[in-house]
């Protein structure tokens, strides 16, 4: 008999959903007598365990009688987001969340290899209720679903908070099957999971006659016990969560998207959150990105759709990132309190009375009191929401594409409290990215969540995390914010190599004009694209020059011989032109004869700023001369960007805990 241990450790971050209370469900009418009292506790994993048995025989498609076992051992890091409901003491049940197990030791050989590739990328996922099976076994990059798992059983010992999962029968999926090439084998019985996790509560409410009478956010307990999570100085909105994501219209070719956002404030100070007319709340863009081409998928990173911003109101104060929400001396509501977090649905993010991003400055969060104002204009099926070509998103026509959502808190708390608090300057880490799988078509899209948030990350990174190389840049610091180059180079056939790069801007509000790339004398280059996503058509009071909203117009090629340059109109020509402003991604693309070599590329801006160099690779061996462009002064339709007195600190890097030792069951609590 044949016996293989794969030891694995899971690496999660805590990652809290909206409160269940939200459930709109119609009930019959209880009187008080018959309404629930007692105590609800919303429980995540503190540590534990999960081993999965499989017969080696049956997975590889053998006739064999005998079964050959191999048990993959996992240990649960601390705080492992897979939330329980426990009443009075007894398991309601399970919310949606997810496990990602990272493989320490492999012996690959004996796998499929389409599991083996996947090894180092497994999660365990608790699906949401209306999905065929309960609990699944996916790659966390690509959303592919290896094992749905049938029957499991359910139970939670009290004195122990001991929370288990046995029998759990894992059943090849169909993806799985018809990878094999045995689509006969999809539902085949190939072994067993097995879950063994102490559990924490990070939300306990005290209900009287069925409703909540108070609620306590306990603070996480660390590996060993006792210490609350590291807050920042000063106010920090993050977007902690992006727990799902939805389609909500269509119109001509295009469908329009949106995305659920959790925020939570990383900071020590409550962080304002007043409503509309005031002009002190943050305001939400999403975008939509797809990774695509050559032969692993991952040639090109393109945003592919973008919206229009949510305004924010009410916070709600949960504990969904798990800092130990914290309302002592903090005015709830209109305050996000320190180590809150507060929930937007897919459905309130889609709008569609969204605000254009025109009237925002990205880095001070400036907006005036009117920019939300949709009077004397109609709405469709994709107005203001994440705006997607159909065909962008259709399986049959983006093979083996990834996609991912990024979403983005953009507020003028953080920035004013920089400039009388220097050195607590917070306006630089709100961007967070989740990949999303996509099914159905051609004009109707669903959306699965594959891994967890990355929090405090814009999307790009996806790209850089598959081989692209990638800057951040900051050309005015403590005055503007920050935007990103990243490339990439292949070889896809002999003597050509394919030049990929993309300009991602976050949150800079000088906007980027033009990109110039040095070329060597005598270089043929064959095959130039420019790549932007759809912009959103005017309409009246949108903040752009006479409404008229931005221009679409693909930027301009001039090409010479010692360089490829593009660019679109500069502001003087035109104030709506097509620039990369902020939250979006433009892409250029060509091929060339000749391989890389390490140079520096011209960047210029839009609005105002002289041109800068950034590194790259290019067929070259020269670096061109920056060439000053005329700043512009007229300033845009919102409101004007004060100037700054102090320095933000760059955007903080995530911390990463060391993996912990594998228990195969969790000891009982003292």
């Amino acid at each position: 008999m044949l016996k293989i241990t794969v030891t694995c450790f899971a690496l999660v971050s805590v990652l809290f959903l909206a409160n269940a209370s939200g459930n709109n469900a119609t009930q019959r009418p209880q009187n008080a007598s018959e309404a629930p009292t007692g105590t609800l506790q919303r429980m995540i994993v503190e540590n534990g365990s999960v081993t999965m048995n499989l017969d080696l025989n049956g997975l590889n498609g053998s006739d064999a009688l005998v079964t050959r076992p191999v048990a993959i051992q996992c240990a649960a890091a601390t705080n492992s987001f897979f939330p329980i409901l426990v009443f009075n003491d007894q398991l309601r049940s399970l919310e949606p969340g997810s496990i990602q197990l990272v493989v320490q030791s492999q012996a690959v050989s004996v796998f499929p290899e389409t599991l083996a590739a996947s090894l180092k990328h497994l999660v365990l996922e608790k699906l949401p209720d209306n999905a065929v099976s309960d609990l699944a076994v996916r790659d966390a990059r690509t959303g592919f679903t290896f094992f749905e798992i049938d029957g499991p059983q359910y139970d939670y010992d009290v004195n122990a908070q001991l929370f288990s999962i046995t029998d759990g029968r894992l059943l090849i999926s169909k993806q799985f099957a018809n990878a094999l090439g045995r689509p006969s084998d999809a539902g085949a019985l190939v072994g067993k999971i097995s879950v063994g996790a102490t559990m924490q509560p990070v939300e306990v409410q005290a209900i009287v006659n069925g409703e909540s009478t108070s609620v306590t956010m306990p603070p996480l307990r660390g590996r060993d016990g006792g210490e609350t999570p590291t807050l920042v100085a000063g106010p920090d909105v993050i977007v902690g969560d992006m727990p799902n994501m939805a389609q909500f219209g269509s119109a001509g070719t295009q469908v329009g998207l949106a995305v659920a956002t959790t925020s939570c404030n990383n900071g020590t100070e409550p962080l304002h959150w007043f409503a509309l007319p005031q002009t002190d709340h943050p305001v939400i863009p999403q975008n939509f990105y797809r990774m695509s081409g050559g032969n692993n998928n991952d040639e090109r990173f393109e945003q592919i759709g973008q919206s229009s911003c949510k305004h924010a109101f009410l916070a709600l104060e949960n504990n969904a990132c798990g800092f130990g929400c914290n309302t002592s001396g903090c005015t709830t509501g209109s305050n996000l309190c320190s180590g809150c977090s507060d929930p937007y649905s897919a459905s309130l993010n889609s709008g569609p009375n969204l605000g254009s991003r025109a009237w925002i400055n990205p880095f001070t969060g400036a907006y005036p009191s009117n920019g939300n104002d949709h009077s004397g204009h109609a709405h469709n099926g994709v107005s203001h929401r994440i705006i997607v070509e159909a065909d962008d998103l259709n399986t049959a026509l983006n093979t083996g594409a990834t996609y991912f959502a990024e979403a983005q808190y953009v507020t003028p708390h953080e920035y004013s409290w920089c400039q009388t608090h220097p050195g607590e300057c917070n306006m630089l880490n709100n961007a967070s990215y989740r990949q999303f799988s996509v099914s159905g078509g051609p004009t109707n899209f669903t959306f699965s969540a594959a891994g967890s948030t990355l929090r405090m990350k814009p999307a790009i990174v996806a790209w850089s995390d598959r081989g692209a190389t990638m800057t951040q840049l900051e050309p005015d610091p403590g005055n503007d914010g920050i935007w990103f180059m990243a490339y990439k180079v292949t070889n896809p056939t002999k003597g050509v190599w394919h030049y990929e790069y993309a300009l991602y801007n976050q949150n800079l509000d000088r906007a980027i004009q033009s990109f110039n790339v040095p070329l060597l004398p005598g270089v043929n280059i064959s095959n130039i694209e420019f790549h932007a996503p759809p912009q959103h058509p005017g309409w009246a009071n949108d903040g752009t020059q006479n409404n008229l909203g931005y221009s679409s117009t693909p930027w301009n090629v001039i090409q010479d011989a010692s360089s490829i340059a593009w660019n679109s109109e500069t502001f003087a020509q035109n104030q709506n032109a097509n620039a990369i402003r902020w939250g979006t991604l433009y892409n250029f693309r060509f091929d060339a004869n000749q391989p890389p070599q390490q140079t520096n590329a011209t960047v210029g801006f839009f609005k105002t700023g002289s041109p800068m160099m950034v590194p790259i690779q290019a067929p070259t061996g020269g670096t061109p001369t920056p060439t000053p462009t005329a700043t512009a002064t007229a300033t845009p339709t919102a409101t004007a960007t004060p100037t700054a007195t102090a320095t933000p600190r760059p955007t903080p890097t995530p911390r990463f805990s060391p993996p912990p030792r594998p228990r195969p069951t969790p000891p009982p609590r003292p």
